[in-house]
């Protein structure tokens, strides 16, 4: 596995400053870059431009963002595209008891509780999928607003924000750590374009959800889950750094830096990934394996943005690990070793077939990263990307990677 890294190897000075900073980044830094979790006022002037201009894929993706029937599964190839946000996958008879999901539709009405409980396997659910479904349509349309300027999509994002932020007062159950690690994500990341895009966002409303942030959100996440699979770690380690950086938060951003380096859990990412590629859940189905890197992924791109390299800690080991997944899952044989998880919770004896050859929305912003930032051919990922293109909907992931990150200026 490591010869398709060779090249990626040689060049891996372009970011070792950086990397080399990553386990003291306050130390480093006067301040944040805002807007600055996934997206930058560059990535989001290079993506009106290519709409403006008609081209593909971009128009593709826009479309899917804006069909008022995001939720929709999609195949492309004969593969099924769309994961939902759930730690276990859902049966077709459950697919179809769903209702659609209108995330991106200015007809959108959140369902804000004040008590959300998860359980284990989201069960029971209370409120659990009403949080991520909000997370995701606050999100979609700040994302819209920074677009289009359309006064509505930015509206619609704010009262989705307020009406949690004003209304939730805890998050419990079983995998409450996982709710928060997944859906927080975008309601950072959909409060971080609507505070700086000049979105009419009142102080007050923002002060209510830094609230929000740190006496609801964090008090959940902020000690990891070590012993769990490691997508759970992972998912927290995303939106502790989105956290730290919405709120100016040095010592919340390098805690999760710390953790990702160095954490004693399954989701750091030397336990997580192996030098050739296994990932800590490979072992148990590719769909939780795949959340595990694409949530690791979301927390690379939030710390590059902020001057900190954690694509390149431990010889690049994330893209080791979703080149290993990739390949396995495009239906290739891998090398495996057992290996024993953080207080041997887990030992899975064999790679598992459960869940393979369906791609989660993960792939087109590492495929960036490594391949044009970098210079690293990465061509299993990229074979995923080029089948999978434009990456769909998910409320388990941040949508609409095709749109976002294909292509944008290194």
């Amino acid at each position: 596995m490591k010869l398709c890294l060779i090249p990626l190897l040689v060049l891996c000075s372009v970011g070792s400053v950086l990397a080399g900073e990553a386990s003291s980044p306050s130390g480093k830094r006067d301040g944040f870059v805002h807007p600055g979790l996934l997206h930058s006022n560059t990535d989001l002037e290079f993506i009106r431009q290519k709409l403006q201009a008609g081209e593909e894929p971009w128009v593709t993706a826009w479309k899917d963002l804006r069909s008022p029937q995001s939720s929709r599964s999609r195949s492309r190839n004969g593969r099924n595209r769309h994961l939902e946000s759930r730690s276990k996958p859902d049966s077709n008879r459950d697919r179809r008891r769903r209702r659609p999901v209108t995330v991106s539709s200015l007809d959108h009405i959140p369902q804000p509780r004040a008590n959300v409980v998860r359980g284990p396997s989201n069960n029971p659910n209370i409120g659990s999928s009403d949080f991520s479904t909000d997370s995701t349509a606050a999100y979609s349309h700040a994302l819209q607003w920074c677009l289009t300027g359309e006064t509505a999509h930015a509206k619609k994002s704010i009262e989705i924000i307020n009406a949690w932020s004003g209304t939730l007062e805890t998050v419990s159950g079983h995998d409450a750590r996982l709710l928060v690690g997944m859906a927080g994500m975008g309601f950072c990341n959909a409060a971080e374009l609507l505070k700086y895009s000049h979105a009419a966002w009142r102080e007050q409303d923002q002060e209510q959800f830094e609230h929000m942030l740190r006496e609801v959100f964090y008090p959940v996440i902020k000690d990891f889950y070590p012993s769990a699979n490691g997508n759970w770690d992972a998912s927290m380690i995303q939106t502790m750094l989105a956290m730290g950086v919405y709120l100016d938060d040095h010592a919340m951003f390098d805690r999760a830096v710390t953790y990702y380096l160095e954490g004693e859990g399954n989701g750091a990412i030397d336990n997580y990934i192996n030098e050739f590629g296994e990932c800590q859940e490979s072992g148990r189905d590719q769909a939780h394996t795949q959340m595990g890197l694409g949530f690791l992924a979301n927390a690379c791109e939030i710390a590059w943005k902020q001057g900190v390299d954690l694509y390149g800690a431990a010889d690049n080991r994330l893209a080791i690990g979703f080149e290993y997944t990739a390949k396995f899952n495009l239906g290739n044989e891998v090398r495996y070793e057992p290996y024993t998880s953080f207080e041997r919770r887990y030992h899975y004896p064999k790679i598992s077939n459960d869940s393979r050859g369906r791609f989660a929305p993960i792939y087109e912003r590492v495929v960036h990263h490594y391949h044009e930032r970098v210079g690293l051919d990465m061509p299993f990922s990229r074979q995923v990307t080029d089948s999978q293109r434009p990456e769909g909907f998910s409320t388990t992931y941040i949508p609409w990677g095709t749109l976002t990150s294909y292509g944008p200026p290194r």
